[in-house]
């Protein structure tokens, strides 16, 4: 947000003060200042200069020859512009000023010298125009300086509009001069108004709220007989400083109002508004905007209507059919106050944030609607005399923000701050921030003013921050805090997070990612994945990222699909939510899941999937001591492998999948590429209890192994085959899956098994008949020595 200084001095007193240095003060104490520039230093020797005569150039039919009087001289002077005339009175830059940050020296143009420059508004820079030259009125004095004809020099400051998120007061001029009232210690001037009780004898407007939970207020008066159509000048170049155009003007005082005191206004041509309905209605409909875009109005948005016919959506934009135009002489002029959530709500809905809409998002006070009405009135008739009022002030109030009143002792601001303010201090700063504060002894009785009271200040703690911030918080004494720290104790998910984190990071180089807990329907449907239904956001940025992920995976190929180029084989995990649907309590049900993907252009498939493998297994070791288990099953969605999906389990307790992806997703990502993914429940995972960690000895003799070749079963695991060795015998130490292939339709797999001795060197003779048992257990359970 933009905020002018000449604007501010309108109601403080800034005479004799550093303008720069109050500004940085105005950023340590209220808001931050983004940036600060200094508008109309960049003119010199810009004056009013008279039009004397007006020649037709001999070889151009769009530039004239003139003789511009600059005070005293004669220039002569070749121009362009459409709308010069003789006589005519305006902004001259002699030769050797300056216009826009340049130099104007004598130039020949098409032949002929000029030793000037007449100016448009858009060259001196206080407004877009550049369709002629700026006009001057009749009788201003010719040679004086522009600048002291009009307020053109100017300190103009931008503020960070986050930083006044919760300050809806500061959303206008006169909101921030009661700041710099308060940090200069000068006085605040009132705002001139019109009284409007002098008008209670005319007729009322019918104004009619039908619907009382998002119309707070509703205040309304009419005027007639508007003869003027252009702002003043000083207007128009506040309302561009401030980053708004000038349009006509009754829509410029509208914006003025608005940037003035932070209160939204619409001014309705009264020969097509003559009375108000703020409603609902039941049915979507179309709705032709300001911006003569049409857009589609539901039952959830609160709209302004006459006789029943919609004429702008409450609190956002008006309607194109009720515009303000040229010719209107009349007006019915809105300043109301509406519920912050629904404008956010429905702005967001129909993608239009106006000025209006960021300012009534921030619970606007209800209170500034009628002296809205009297300061617009006061400006108008400043303007135009002759305009007339020809209805009483109508406000509908609706609800009332409650009285905020709170209680402290001089004991709890000097534990607070830590030091010693006085009573005199404290109670003058607070009435300077326009607080009602009392003082009976030690005891403090604050009243916040209505602007602080709809949401900003509601507690004793709120009110310190009002004293310290204007007493300065580079005024306070830097000391250092003696209190004990104690360590934070992590919880059992908070470690398996961590430990997860670590192994996959620093023993197998994968990367992190951090991603949302919706799906992007747009790279799921690049990747040819069928959109799961699940939980939808009601006010989602997009369609597509209004449906929550059921699994980690789409979310982990999006990322390989948007990462393939960058390395032959990559992977990478995340820790992330997903939800899985809702309980019976209608709640969205959470789950905390690992999600891995690897991909490699030159791996095969199979030997990836066993490195995924591997890696779940080894998590399982390191961090809970167990062994996980893989049974195969059937794909739970349609973009995972039919055949090449597996369940793991721990102790008959299932943790999530690890899947091949299908062919044709795979495709999609890279027409030679391999992609695995698996997905590990994370809550299930922390809950495991960590079995027992016990060892082995290593012997210092020479072990032995022996391989075993065997053919198996369609269906047979190795789990199947573990009750075959188990109990075989202190010697055998472990057992190890050495080869697996596929030949003639039967399936080989090679085990190797190792036996160690703490006593002796063992022999292949005395390892046998262990061997051969097992091979019979083999042999009972259907797997048979390959020949």
């Amino acid at each position: 947000m933009l905020i002018s200084m000449n604007w501010i001095g309108d109601f403080v007193d800034l005479s004799g003060l550093d303008l720069p240095a109050l500004i940085q003060r105005f950023t340590l104490s209220t808001a931050e200042v983004e940036e600060v520039m200094e508008m109309g230093q960049n003119l010199r020797d810009v004056v009013a200069g008279k039009i004397l005569s007006v020649e037709n150039h001999p070889d151009s039919k769009k530039l004239h020859l003139l003789k511009v009087d600059g005070g005293g001289q004669i220039y002569d002077v070749v121009c362009g512009a459409p709308n010069v005339r003789e006589g005519l009175i305006v902004p001259f830059v002699k030769e050797g000023g300056m216009v826009a940050g340049q130099e104007i020296a004598c130039a020949k143009i098409a032949g002929y010298e000029s030793h000037g420059m007449c100016c448009s508004e858009h060259e001196l820079g206080i407004s877009a125009d550049h369709s002629g030259l700026m006009e001057l009125p009749e009788g201003t004095p010719i040679g004086k300086d522009i600048t002291e004809i009009y307020a053109i020099k100017d300190t103009v400051f931008e503020v960070d509009n986050k930083s006044l998120t919760n300050r809806p007061d500061l959303w206008g001029h006169y909101g921030i001069a009661r700041e710099f009232a308060a940090l200069t210690g000068r006085e605040l001037r009132p705002l001139e108004t019109v009284a409007l009780e002098a008008f209670d004898g005319l007729d009322p407007i019918a104004i009619q709220i039908e619907d009382p939970e998002l119309c707070l207020r509703y205040t309304g008066l009419k005027v007639r007989n508007i003869t003027k159509k252009v702002s003043p000048v000083n207007m128009r170049i506040r309302l561009f400083y401030c980053g708004s155009r000038a349009i006509n003007l009754l829509a410029d005082l509208t914006n003025y109002l608005m940037l003035e005191m932070g209160q939204p206004m619409h001014a309705f041509d009264c020969a097509k508004v003559d009375k108000i309905e703020v409603k609902r209605f039941c049915e979507p409909f179309a709705f032709t905007t300001l911006d003569s875009v049409e857009r589609s109005i539901d039952e959830n948005t609160l709209m302004i209507c006459s006789g029943g016919k919609p004429v702008a959506v409450a609190g956002i934009m008006g309607g194109l059919d009720s515009e303000i135009e040229d010719g209107t002489d009349s007006l019915l002029l809105e300043s109301a106050n509406f519920d912050a959530p629904s404008v956010r709500r429905s702005s967001t809905r129909l993608g239009l944030r106006t000025d209006a809409s960021m300012r009534y998002e921030k619970t606007l006070d209800p209170e500034m609607t009628v002296p809205a009405i009297g300061r617009f009135l006061k400006l108008l008739l400043d303007i135009d005399p002759q305009a007339q009022v020809i209805s009483r002030l109508t406000d509908v109030y609706v609800k009332r923000y409650p009285k905020v009143e709170l209680t402290f002792d001089k004991a709890y601001v000097d534990r607070y701050t830590g030091i010693a303010i006085s009573h005199e201090r404290i109670l003058d700063t607070l009435r300077s921030l326009g607080f009602g504060a009392q003082c009976q002894g030690d005891t403090f009785t604050v009243e916040a003013p209505s602007w602080r009271a709809t949401k900003d200040v509601t507690i004793k703690a709120d009110i310190i921050e009002e004293i310290t911030r204007i007493y300065g918080y580079d005024n306070f004494q830097i000391s250092t805090t003696v209190s004990p720290l104690y360590p934070q104790k992590k919880s059992p998910q908070n470690k398996a997070d961590n430990f997860v984190k670590d192994i996959l990071v620093q023993s197998y180089g994968l990367h992190e990612v951090h991603s949302y807990i919706w799906e992007d329907a747009k790279t799921c449907r690049e990747l040819g994945l069928a959109p799961v239904e699940n939980v939808k956001l009601l006010n989602a940025q997009t369609p597509d990222h209004e449906t929550l992920r059921r699994s980690m995976g789409p979310t982990l190929l999006g990322c390989v699909l948007a990462n393939r180029a960058f390395d032959a084989g990559f992977g990478v995990f995340e820790i992330g939510r997903v939800c899985e649907g809702l309980d019976q309590d209608g709640l969205c049900r959470e789950r905390k899941k690992l999600g891995l993907a690897l991909f490699s252009r030159v791996k095969a498939e199979k030997e990836l999937y066993f490195q995924l493998l591997g890696i779940l297994k080894d998590l399982g070791q390191r961090i809970k001591r167990a062994g996980l288990a893989f049974a195969n099953g059937e794909a739970l969605y349609d973009w995972q492998h039919p055949r090449n999906t597996a369940f793991i389990s721990c102790g008959g307790e299932e943790l999530g999948w690890l899947c091949a992806v299908k062919p044709s997703v795979a495709r999609k990502i890279g027409k030679k590429a391999a992609v695995v993914c698996a997905q590990l429940d994370m809550d299930a995972f922390a809950a495991l209890a960590p079995q027992d960690l016990s060892y082995r000895e290593p012997s210092r003799f020479p072990g032995i192994d022996i391989d075993l070749s065997l053919l198996v079963p369609d269906g047979m695991r190795y789990a199947d085959m573990e009750p075959a060795w188990t109990g075989a015998g202190p010697e055998l130490a472990g057992v190890s899956l050495i080869d697996s292939f596929t030949q003639n339709g039967r399936k080989s797999l090679t085990l190797r098994f190792a036996f160690s001795s703490q006593a002796k060197t063992l022999s292949k003779e005395e390892v046998q008949p262990v061997v051969d048992g097992i091979v019979e257990k083999l042999a009972a359970a259907g797997a048979a020595l390959r020949a």
